[in-house]
């Protein structure tokens, strides 16, 4: 009824509407009624994009829009969150994620191109903060699954032709954002999990040294599975290569260049030191490949006709085999053999070697991805699997995109990572807690207490060797 009343109107308002403003006076007793209609149909009129579509029509008119799944992964595309610039992404999931019903925190995030003054609600209301969904009361879950909500610059925006969305973050990283939370639903819907076994964390800052997922470390949680969500053509990454960044300054001494004697020129400093880096032989791996050193910015000099004083390049090293530390040597000792003096090698926070990923469920094709992570900085003693949609080469590019098939198989596929990470480990703990108890030792022979274990475990908390039990 409801539709044929709107159908009504919106076929017959403006025939109605023409009819209303005839050239001549009306009759009084007729001039009321129709005042009367004219205001209704006005009334009804603003009512009418408040009505909700029957989603049999919808599926025709707007496919995107009838779909849970691909709504949410436009509206999430349409929002720009450029690293350092999440905050609209984050308090629309939030918002999002509270009308499905689950519980969610935001976790204040201080660091990166902006800091949250403060703690608390009120600080992530206008600054960065990672955002925690989980069903019910208990923040503690066996699995996790996890995104990041920031992208690269420039912002694209959202756009569908045919089957393929494009658009910045389409692919890198909120297809992924989409099918975790779609999975979730589904099988949350279907009875398939409870509270207590599935969380939701997606952080800031991944794309820029990844402080939001740094500081999840201090939400003091820990679980058994984090499933990570980055483009892997819908594959298990085997592992992906550590990185080490690094910056090369030189300081030579202004003049003007009609008396280059008079100065040093830093530019030329520089050059024999990054044609050495750039020739290294780095270490490789049979099973990530080669490792590979790029120079990815160089900048020297105020004019053309100005000898330059300064001048610096920065770059990164994509580590396929052995440790950030033995790189830093390799690269050091490069420098030194060049004899350049005035030429200075730093490195940048946050490096890392190599990532080792588990692949172990069935019915899924499996590689080595080359770039990096947020895996390596979410501490703990869980599994790792890395898994998504869409395809690492056309992240970070002008023409990122992937198709509407890439994310309804990836919602498929979290659910199954999901289901085999349940099941996997809730048999094991089911067969530990069906072993009887072991009898009571005489004291003579009883094992020393937990603090006294000498395990020598690494406490995620305080960064430290701690003595005592395994955590987390």
């Amino acid at each position: 009824m409801k539709l044929c009343l709107s159908s009504a109107v919106a076929l017959l308002s403006p025939l109605l509407a023409y009819t209303l403003e005839l050239p001549f006076e009306l009759p009084t007793n007729l001039q009321s009624p129709l005042d009367s209609l004219k205001h209704n149909l006005e009334s009804l009129r603003a009512l009418r994009p408040k009505l909700e579509m029957p989603a049999f029509i919808k599926q025709y008119t707007d496919p995107i829009g009838a779909s849970p799944l691909l709504s949410l992964h436009r509206d999430l595309v349409r929002i720009e969150s450029v690293t350092g610039n999440e905050n609209a992404v984050g308090m629309w999931l939030v918002e999002y994620l509270t009308k499905l019903n689950y519980t969610v925190e935001m976790q204040p995030v201080v660091g990166g191109q902006t800091k949250v003054k403060g703690v608390g609600m009120a600080s992530a209301a206008t600054g960065r903060f990672n955002v925690l969904a989980y069903i019910g009361k208990s923040k503690t879950t066996r699995a996790l699954l996890s995104s990041h909500i920031d992208v690269v610059p420039p912002y694209w925006p959202y756009e569908v032709r045919g089957q393929k969305i494009s658009g910045r973050g389409s692919v890198d990283a909120k297809g992924c954002v989409a099918a975790q939370i779609q999975a979730v639903e589904e099988l949350r819907g279907s009875g398939e999990i409870r509270e207590g076994d599935v969380a939701l964390l997606f952080v800031v800052g991944e794309e820029t040294g990844g402080d939001g997922m740094r500081a999840a470390n201090k939400l003091g949680l820990s679980w058994e599975t984090v499933i990570f969500g980055e483009p892997t053509e819908l594959k298990l990454a085997t592992g992906h290569k550590g990185i080490l960044l690094f910056t090369l300054s030189a300081q030579g001494k202004a003049s003007h260049s009609g008396y280059p004697e008079l100065g040093i020129n830093a530019n030329s400093l520089l050059l024999p030191v990054l044609l050495a880096l750039d020739r290294l032989a780095l270490p490789a791996s049979e099973r990530l490949g080669n490792s590979t050193l790029n120079i990815g910015r160089i900048e020297g000099g105020v004019a053309a006709n100005v000898i330059p004083a300064q001048a610096y390049a920065q770059g990164s090293v994509r580590i396929a085999a052995t440790t950030p530390e033995e790189v830093k040597d390799i690269m050091l000792l490069a420098v030194d053999k060049t004899g350049v003096e005035g030429v200075k090698l730093e490195f940048g926070d946050g490096c890392y070697g190599p990532v080792h990923l588990d692949s172990d469920i069935e019915g899924f094709e499996t590689t080595p991805v080359s770039y990096g992570t947020d895996v390596p900085r979410l501490l703990g003693t869980h599994k790792r699997y890395l898994y998504g949609p869409g395809s690492i080469l056309v992240a970070h590019s002008d023409h990122e995109s992937l198709t509407i098939q890439d994310l309804q198989d990836a919602v498929v596929g979290y659910k199954k990572l999901v289901k085999s990470a349940l099941k996997g480990r809730g048999l094991i703990i089911a067969v530990e807690q069906a072993q009887p108890p072991e009898p009571e030792k005489s004291p003579e022979h009883q094992a020393p207490p937990d603090d006294a274990a000498g395990s020598g475990a690494f406490d995620a908390n305080t960064d430290t060797v701690v003595e005592g039990k395994v955590l987390g």
